[in-house]
């Protein structure tokens, strides 16, 4: 409706607010306030964003504010925040600020689910019902959908290919996307489009998509998403398609009273007692009290990953010992074989192979040194070749390396089987090409407590190291899962990463088994 045609109360309240449109952060804080939503001025720790500067990012479209920065940011974001760190309410003041401030715009907001697409509408429709705002709403606001008398409108989608794929808007507000289909987040990308609305934030609404969840699953929709963002003034920030705000519990603490003493306080090692200090924190809306009682009834990877955003949670990890920290590292490589010597006088080259076809097939190149530590040195992956073009591909790498052929390579014991063409193994074919290769009977169990000894043996530092340009590997460590809709399992979910989990545990448990008189068979 255009303002001519409201009626003169409505069209003189209209103008009265759209003057006071907010021309910064610090006016958009106040505005906020005096529709009493208070939201902290800053995060509490350094490493975090404050949900302030996520409204803002939204608001004034990714322009800079200080700091010498003049280019505008990515229009993208994403939002990464603990449980009940307010996303789902900071994405519907977001929306309602475009809303009212951004004549004609169109929002859309996708949940994981469309309860939860709902539960930012229910926010939104609350706050549109502030006696400030309740006359811009044209009709009724509905559970699906609101329009307001400036032809702005905001539509809850539901969470299949066919609702996104119709849609084009400036602003989509992808709701918990951890729970997102891959299919649909992809299909999201390509919904939105600029329009000429001229506000503070410069002549055009920019069309974006935002990603706002909490993050738990290893190299999930989240993980991906994350990894691909950066925070304002990291490395690589200005290359970045999303920009990332990260916040944990501590950054949307309440003011911590009287009735807590920082001494023998469970938050303090997260806290520091910034909760007290004026201007430092607090005034968020999470009590510490709640704080407090919500982290004494969890482990510490639930909060670490759920209300720290420290890392993703990995209770269904095959190998939760894993940690990238500890076990990938970029060590400069020996010149010759002898410098890592793992017998008398030469060191042990050693290697690991899963096949596949259609899968990957993986191989994987590591060193003894007379530690005893294995060390993952190169990788090879390839889908749709044949053994004998494998087998040449490893001897390359092993050229390129410098190592060598390898002493032995432990592959899967089912590779003595023949293939119905050719007649031969996968076995056989590599022996053809001059490589040794081993095999031992072992159950799927077995192998994989062979592996967490070695990441995280009983007494002393790890005995596995992973090489950083080993990519596919760590990845895989990370992602190697089990089904946690079958809590009874000890087979592993079958989905990508197991390729070269598999490599690796073929070659530790033939390891294991030269260092040590066990029972095990070779081929």
């Amino acid at each position: 409706m255009s303002p001519e045609k409201m009626p003169p109360r409505v069209r003189e309240r209209l103008s009265a607010l759209m003057a006071h449109v907010p021309r910064n952060p610090g006016e958009l804080r106040a505005f906020l306030a005096g529709l009493e939503i208070a939201v902290p001025a800053g995060p509490a720790l350094p490493t975090s964003d404050g949900p302030m500067a996520y409204l803002a990012h939204a608001f004034f479209e990714g322009r800079p504010f200080g700091g010498g920065v003049r280019r505008y940011g990515p229009a993208d974001c994403v939002v990464w925040a603990s449980r009940g760190g307010g996303k789902t309410f900071l994405g519907a003041v977001a929306t309602v600020l475009d809303l009212v401030f951004k004549p004609g715009i169109e929002v859309r907001v996708l949940g994981g689910s469309l309860e939860q697409s709902r539960r930012m509408q229910e926010h939104v429709a609350r706050l549109l019902a502030h006696p400030a705002l309740a006359f811009l709403v044209a009709g009724r606001v509905t559970e699906r959908r609101v329009a307001l008398r400036t032809g702005s409108r905001a539509e809850v989608l539901a969470q299949s290919e066919a609702s996104v794929r119709g849609t084009r808007v400036q602003k989509l507000r992808c709701d918990e996307v951890e729970l997102f289909d891959r299919g649909v987040w992809e299909a999201a990308q390509l919904t939105t489009r600029s329009a000429p609305i001229r506000g503070p934030w410069g002549g055009w609404v920019r069309g974006s998509v935002e990603a706002l969840s909490t993050m738990h699953r290893p190299h999930g929709l989240m993980w991906e998403v994350v990894g691909g963002s950066r925070r304002a003034g990291e490395e690589g920030a200005d290359g970045a398609p999303r920009r990332l705000f990260r916040w944990g519990v501590v950054d949307v603490l309440g003011r911590c009273g009287e009735e807590f003493r920082c001494a023998g306080c469970g938050l303090w090692d997260e806290c520091g007692g910034r909760a007290k200090a004026p201007g430092a924190g607090g005034g968020g809306h999470v009590a510490v009290g709640d704080a407090l009682a919500m982290k004494a009834r969890v482990g510490l990877a639930a909060w670490e990953s759920e209300m720290l955003c420290l890392r993703p949670r990995r209770a269904d990890s095959v190998y939760p010992e894993f940690d990238a920290r500890v076990h990938v590292a970029d060590w400069e490589e020996p010149g010759a074989r002898d410098e890592l010597a793992e017998g008398p006088g030469r060191a042990l080259v050693v290697g690991g192979m899963d096949f596949g076809f259609r899968g990957p097939t993986v191989f994987l190149l590591g060193r003894v040194g007379a530690d005893g530590v294995l060390r993952i040195t190169h990788e090879h992956a390839a889908s749709g070749n044949t053994m004998g073009e494998h087998a040449a591909a490893i001897r390359a790498l092993c050229a390129r390396a410098g190592t060598g052929l390898p002493d032995w390579i432990g592959v899967d014991p089912a590779g003595r089987q023949r293939e119905h063409q050719s007649g031969l193994s996968n076995i056989a074919v590599l022996r053809g090409a001059g490589l040794t290769v081993r095999s031992r009977v072992l159950s799927l169990p077995e192998g994989i407590e062979a592996v967490r000894a070695r990441l995280r043996p009983a007494e002393g530092g790890p005995r596995l190291l992973v090489h950083a340009r080993c990519v596919g590997l760590v990845s895989a460590l990370e992602r190697y899962h089990y089904a946690p809709e079958r809590p009874e399992s000890v087979a592993p979910v079958k989905d990508g990463p197991d390729h070269a989990a598999d490599a690796l545990r073929y070659l530790v448990v033939c390891l294991d088994r030269a260092h040590r008189a066990e029972r095990g068979r070779y081929a």
